[in-house]
């Protein structure tokens, strides 16, 4: 090779990095600005019952692209439809005036916006609202904090695996024993979280087993998926899984204000990353006995399939092994 062609190769690999991150930035900058910019209600279902009169009028002066509205035929069924996570609050229109229902445990954002809505509605009609809180957070902790603060501890936990287990059990002779130094720390470190959660802070209250479980399916869905795009891909597999995880799946999760909160399209997009549905499965679990958090189990049993079966094919390849001139790191092979 050339002193010319090494030249323009360095040149060509050089740009190659500044473009990729500067893409890079622009992608993290576009995630953690642009869905607070642009946040509130966001599509949101809510429920209503009521004299005709009064819903009719009432749904006629929504945003429709801020609520999404239900009918029931009673008070009793909207607050049912609430504890079961098939709306987010509801408005029941009687004699008295306005009975608002919410749940600021599945979301506190989206709780203070429906009862803005319902202190409008009895306002303009000279009545009075009742807020009835139905799945609230702990008395314990009553913002949910501890819930809020758990998804950067859950995400540092579900990257950890990958990083301290590669460098200590290597290359391809290291990948088996990776995944099961993965599998182990998820489960571990899922139980430990939870009772840390229940016990320690008391900030969730439901059935621990329950919880622990979501907590631990969450983080194999993480570390798995991180073990994987490394084991196929090298430093650009953990860099893409980082920028997953961390970079999309953090501002998006929506764990602290509810996915509907963002707007629509962001929303879909970090409820089917890991954070976003391993924080939907924790309130899932943790304040609605497990009501509503089938779909974030299957999308993380999808992540969980999809990193174990990177694994087995880097496992199977061989595509894995050590460079000893590049100073003791692992590169992949091209099979």
């Amino acid at each position: 090779m050339t002193k010319h062609s090494a030249t323009s190769n360095f040149g060509r690999k050089l740009a190659q990095v500044v473009l990729g991150l500067t893409a890079l930035v622009t992608l993290t900058l576009c995630a953690f600005a642009l869905p607070p910019i642009h946040s509130g209600p966001h599509h949101v279902p809510i429920g209503v019952t009521g004299p005709p009169q009064f819903t009719e009028a009432f749904q006629e002066k929504l945003d429709r692209h801020a609520w999404e509205v239900r009918q029931y035929e009673t008070s009793a069924a909207v607050k049912s439809a609430v504890e079961s996570r098939d709306i987010d609050g509801g408005l029941a229109f009687t004699a008295q005036g306005v009975d608002v229902c919410t749940a600021t445990a599945g979301g506190p954002s989206v709780t203070g916006a429906i009862t803005e809505l319902g202190n409008r509605v009895a306002a303009e009609q000279g009545a009075r609202a009742a807020v009835h809180d139905l799945v609230p957070f702990t008395e314990d902790d009553p913002r949910g904090a501890g819930i809020a603060a758990a998804l950067l501890p859950m995400i540092f936990g579900g990257m950890f695996p990958t990083l301290f287990l590669n460098a200590i059990f290597p290359g391809h002779r290291g990948l088996r024993t990776r995944l099961s130094g993965a599998l182990l720390f998820s489960l571990l470190t899922g139980a430990v979280v939870a009772a840390f959660l229940q016990f320690v802070t008391q900030s969730v209250d439901g059935d621990y087993g329950l919880t622990a479980l979501g907590l631990v399916l969450g983080l194999t869905a993480l570390s798995t998926t991180l073990i994987g795009l490394q084991a196929c891909l090298g430093v650009a597999g953990l860099a893409l899984g980082g920028a997953l995880v961390m970079l999309l799946g953090n501002p998006l999760s929506g764990l602290a204000s509810g996915p509907h909160w963002l707007p629509s399209g962001w929303s879909t997009l970090g409820q089917l990353l890991p954070p976003g549905a391993a924080g939907s499965l924790l309130r899932a679990n943790a304040f609605f006995d497990g009501q509503g958090g089938v779909l974030p189990a299957l999308v993380l049993t999808v992540w969980v399939v999809a990193g174990v079966f990177l694994i087995l094919v880097a496992d199977r390849q061989g595509r894995i092994k050590p460079s000893h001139a590049a100073g003791g790191r692992y590169v992949p092979v091209q099979p």
